[in-house]
């Protein structure tokens, strides 16, 4: 019994950890269509491995949808005028590592860019 309620314990603080690690606010700039940087902005929200929140660009704010968390692996997917863009993520402290693809037809190939976690300084 003991050995289960510390399994459970462990369990509960990785999930926490996962949580902390992910939610708030991000910015980064991916690369356009142009080759000019677009600013980027993750609002995310995580709850146990579930992720909500929003990607905000110069076009306006999506909502994300298919939210996962998986250790320090985080994907995602937005609607862009009805075009799927999935985003695949690694977070490293207060560094997030992005692969975007976007859905079939798509004019552009997969991008990669980083975000950095926007520290609130009260």
């Amino acid at each position: 019994m003991k050995i289960a309620a510390t399994a459970f314990a462990l369990l509960i603080a990785a999930s926490t950890f996962a949580a902390d690690a992910v939610t708030g606010t991000w910015k980064g700039s991916a690369p356009g269509p142009d080759g000019q940087g677009m600013e980027i902005t993750f609002t995310l929200k995580a709850e146990g491995t579930t992720l909500t929140g929003t990607v905000s660009t110069p076009m306006g704010e999506l909502p994300i949808s298919n939210g996962k968390i998986d250790g320090n692996a985080v994907s995602f997917d937005a609607d862009a005028g009805g075009m799927k863009v999935s985003h695949k993520c690694k977070v490293d402290g207060d560094t997030m590592a992005v692969n975007v693809s976007f859905g079939e037809g798509a004019p552009m190939p997969p991008i990669d860019y980083t975000m950095k976690r926007v520290v609130d300084k009260k």
